[in-house]
């Protein structure tokens, strides 16, 4: 017969990777929920534009300084919309590679 092969499921066979596999699965879950809570603000133009988006990447708010709005034109409001847009995203992704990063270290194979 071969070597291990009647070996008892204990913390090192399949029930004891299984029974990790689920605690991870279940902190995993619980970092997501957090992220959908937690927020990132991204602010351009000075303070012009802010977003407000959350870990799980929905943006929760977008403020507009009304002085920018009779001031500026329409290239200029899309860039500053975007550049904001963009770095509240990656704001928020590297937020979540924060949380979620550690967990994937955790991973049994």
């Amino acid at each position: 017969m071969a070597k291990g092969f009647n070996k008892p499921k204990g913390a090192g066979g399949a029930g004891g990777m299984m029974q990790q596999l689920q605690q991870l699965q279940q902190q995993i879950e619980e970092t997501q929920a957090k992220l959908a809570e937690e927020t990132v603000e991204a602010s351009v133009g000075g303070g012009a534009i802010k977003v407000v988006m959350t870990g799980d990447q929905h943006v929760r708010s977008v403020e507009i300084d009304s002085d920018l709005l009779e001031d500026a034109d329409v290239e200029m409001l899309q860039d500053l919309m975007l550049t904001a847009f963009n770095t509240a995203l990656d704001q928020s992704r590297e937020m979540a590679a924060e949380r979620l990063g550690p967990l994937a270290s955790g991973l049994p194979f």
